[in-house]
């Protein structure tokens, strides 16, 4: 008799994964040799901030998990955390309140993100750099002329086309935020959009819009990965980096351009009061009994049926809490438009088009299903998109 299929199956899964594994090897071995010498020892500073060694493998483990990869990858998310500081990083702001990047900078107790996020090699960002004018210019032009193709390029806030963007001009040379995404995201290792403003226009972009402000790829045609938000949770650009640092490539996202691993699933899948929504138990109105019992928000407008993020998982306010858990209902915000479409109402989307019951269903079904396929197949057209830069 032949073996199961299933077993077949298990044995394909296993190879694609050694093979994965091996690319990683490769990849992180000239990643040594190409970086800058890290500014800082990074086990030294888990020490210093009292970070345990076990503390360390925990985070370590979940990260693997959170990032959809079995656990024979901890020692490279390890080593991938060792070389986080070592990645140049180009953040430039646009239209957008610098809630991105207060949220990036805020934490109250130090763990693994949050050194992570310490550390990192910002060399150029223009709310925390304190150089200004032509220093500031000089500055990221020496980014894109010492490391070109080897630096993120991280971009929050929407990007304003009106007047042919002259709504936004930055700088002693007053470029448009068009021409300086342009400038710098052609020559990055790779491009982030951080925020729903960057990844869909959102706020700024909300109706009547008079500056006509697009998310980075609708301005711009740049293909960038979006980690929606308003604000984005930290772990998700933390996770982010890693996976680049890992594999050389960015991870695989769904059709907005969100990574699957943070964006794979709804709100509605996670949250702790789904039993709630199962069983009927609704609040009607604020501040009646089922409010008091922390009965589901569906009907006083909770949108996590219809959005996609990992909120309930990795919450806020250093893993604390996250806004259901708080008493109010989930507003959409890493969905495009939300500002206009979901944000303001507090009952039900009515419009079909947004989402419903059935239709988040399958999609979500659809997305968990291609998630493992995609992340080797990323990888793998990574690795011959760079054998083919090699043989140019």
């Amino acid at each position: 008799m032949g073996r199961p299929k299933n077993s077949q199956y298990s044995e394909t899964v296993k190879k694609q994964y050694r093979e994965l594994m091996e690319r990683c090897q490769v990849h992180m071995e000239q990643m040594d040799k190409e970086l800058p010498p890290a500014r800082e020892d990074f086990q030294e500073l888990l020490k210093e901030r009292g970070v345990s060694r076990r503390s360390f493998i925990k985070w370590t483990s979940a990260m693997t998990a959170a990032l959809m990869l079995p656990p024979i990858f901890r020692p490279m998310v390890a080593k991938a955390a060792e070389n986080f500081s070592r990645v140049p990083v180009v953040w430039l702001q646009f239209a957008e309140c610098t809630g991105c990047s207060e949220a990036f900078l805020r934490s109250s107790y130090p763990n693994v993100d949050d050194i992570l996020l310490d550390t990192i090699s910002l060399e150029y960002h223009e709310t925390l750099m304190a150089a200004a004018g032509d220093q500031a210019e000089a500055n990221l032009a020496k980014v894109l002329t010492d490391f070109p193709g080897k630096f993120i390029c991280i971009i929050e806030g929407a990007i304003p086309e009106g007047l042919d963007g002259k709504y936004l001009r930055i700088g002693s040379k007053g470029k448009t935020s068009i021409e300086i995404c342009k400038e710098v995201a052609s020559k990055a290792g790779a491009v982030i959009g951080m925020g729903s403003c960057a990844a869909f226009g959102n706020v700024p972009a909300a109706r009547p819009n008079p500056t006509d402000a697009k998310g980075v790829y609708g301005a711009t045609g740049i293909k960038t990965l979006n980690i929606a938000g308003c604000p984005p949770n930290a772990v998700n650009i933390t996770g982010t980096v890693l996976h680049y640092i890992m594999f050389g490539a960015l991870p695989s996202t769904d059709s907005l351009g969100r990574p699957l691993w943070a964006y794979g699933k709804r709100i509605h899948d996670y949250c702790e009061r789904r039993p709630h929504y199962d069983a009927g138990e609704y609040v009607e109105e604020w501040g009646d009994s089922g409010a008091k019992k922390g009965w589901c928000l569906y009907k006083v407008g909770c949108k996590g049926p219809y959005t996609y993020a990992n909120c309930p998982k990795v919450r806020f306010n250093d893993a604390t809490s996250w806004p259901v858990m708080a008493g109010h209902g989930c507003i959409g915000c890493t969905e495009p438009a939300f500002w206009d479409t979901m944000a303001p109402l507090e009952k039900p989307v009515e419009d079909k088009t947004i989402g419903g019951e059935h239709t988040v269903d399958q999609i979500g079904a659809v997305l968990t299903g291609v998630a493992v396929v995609g992340v080797a197949a990323h990888a793998g057209l990574t690795a011959i998109r760079h054998r083919g830069d090699d043989n140019e």
